[in-house]
């Protein structure tokens, strides 16, 4: 579905929802209906829609099976997010519930489907780290647990989600989301208000690098060099110069475009990376740089399994805030990532090989939890057009001279 068609659903079928099972949730404990059981005996996290999300919340995932280990864990998200889900391992695959969001029809059925398993499976707790979608909260409430923990907005402006999340976390705009997810733990078992008030996480653990198979990696590079001959023996810079479903998130094309002729000017080989809808953005680069070796490899990964192969084989990732940059943390690739309408105070990748560029302008960030991310600019991001080719360049042959020497065969 279309992110504005979500919205839209979002709002004007969600608020009354959200109304109504808040009133029913009141009665309920005017009743005294609402049960409390402790400690959990099945915990349900729900995160839909980001991918990056994934691999921020590996931290809350690990604290989840350190404090409650007789707890079995399940997540419920999009099924398009089910592979990431699954490379960072952290869930037994039987314990994974999908929603398909390709259509409307599509995610009614599933979101049946999903109350219906959620009943039988008996949660005692429900952790929604939605930054508040109605849907996911309505989802939470549905699956009949007593202990539902989620993002509430208290007295600060936001969305309105209901009155039903009995475990209320208050967002935070000031504080990374790695840690804001560890936050939703402790909120399990907190009686202070608000909830979970307690010093942060001393350090947070960021996920192994992603195992892969025996051979794995050369069967993966001899493919890419039978595909693109021109790329063998060359030093790689893969580039990502989508903004994905949020386009203002993009540094301009045509300064990826410099950027790339530059690079292949030290020496290097480019290739531009994405999913094949992204291809044309990888033409308007290569017919500007007029090189073999700078190729497309846009709709050439397979899954995000196989591109992380290949970020094996390459010396550097150049990319917008996005599924890459985070999943980029899941290897030892290092990687510039070009922030603007979002934070990299909020959302970086916590990983060591991971360097952010942000020009932090009077409006930015302007993607927030408040505004369902969708910015007032006029698209005009100057958040990220003042960041120059020269200062990127100059950055990108900082990060190849001191970076990972890479196996080049």
């Amino acid at each position: 579905m279309n992110i504005n068609f979500q919205r839209t659903v979002d709002r004007f079928a969600g608020v009354p929802i959200c109304a109504l099972l808040s009133l029913v949730e009141s009665l309920r404990n005017i009743l005294g209906v609402a049960a409390n059981p402790s400690p959990p005996r099945r915990i349900l996290v729900i995160m839909l829609s980001e991918m990056g999300s994934l691999v921020l919340a590996y931290p809350m995932f690990m604290r989840l099976k350190q404090q409650y280990p007789d707890a079995p864990l399940h997540v419920m998200l999009f099924s398009k997010n089910r592979e990431v889900l699954d490379l960072l391992g952290v869930i037994p695959e039987a314990n994974v519930l999908t929603i398909n969001d390709r259509s409307l029809a599509g995610f009614a059925m599933d979101s049946l489907g999903a109350i219906k398993k959620m009943r039988t499976l008996k949660f005692d707790v429900v952790i929604d780290c939605e930054l508040f979608s109605r849907v996911s909260s309505i989802l939470s409430y549905f699956s009949g647990a007593p202990v539902r923990v989620g993002f509430h907005r208290h007295t600060q402006e936001g969305l309105y989600r209901g009155s039903f999340i009995n475990r209320p976390v208050m967002y935070n705009p000031y504080r990374h989301l790695s840690q804001q997810f560890l936050t939703m733990v402790a909120a399990i078992a907190s009686r202070t208000v608000p909830t979970a008030k307690e010093a942060p996480a001393a350090s947070i653990m960021n996920p192994p690098p992603l195992a892969f198979a025996e051979n794995e990696l050369e069967q993966v590079t001899a493919q890419l060099y039978a595909d693109f001959p021109a790329l063998q023996g060359e030093k790689l810079v893969l580039v990502y110069p989508s903004g994905g479903i949020l386009p203002i998130r993009a540094w301009p094309i045509e300064n990826y475009s410099r950027l790339c002729a530059s690079i292949l000017g030290d020496g290097c080989a480019v290739a531009v990376i994405g999913l094949k809808e992204d291809k044309p953005m990888a033409q308007i680069i290569t017919a500007h740089c007029q090189s073999p070796c700078c190729v497309d490899l846009t709709g050439y990964t397979k899954s995000v399994r196989h591109l992380l192969a290949i970020f094996y084989r390459a010396s550097l990732l150049v990319t917008n805030d996005g599924g890459p940059g985070q999943f980029a943390a899941l290897t030892t690739i290092p990687a510039l990532v070009f922030f603007g309408p979002e934070t990299p105070s909020l959302y970086s990748p916590q990983a060591g090989n991971i360097h952010c560029l942000y020009s932090a302008w009077s409006c930015s960030p302007c993607l927030t939890a408040y505004n369902h991310r969708n910015s007032p600019c006029d698209g005009d991001n100057q958040c990220l057009k003042q960041i120059t080719h020269d200062q990127v360049l100059a950055k990108v042959r900082a990060m190849l001279a001191a970076g990972v020497s890479r196996n080049i065969v």
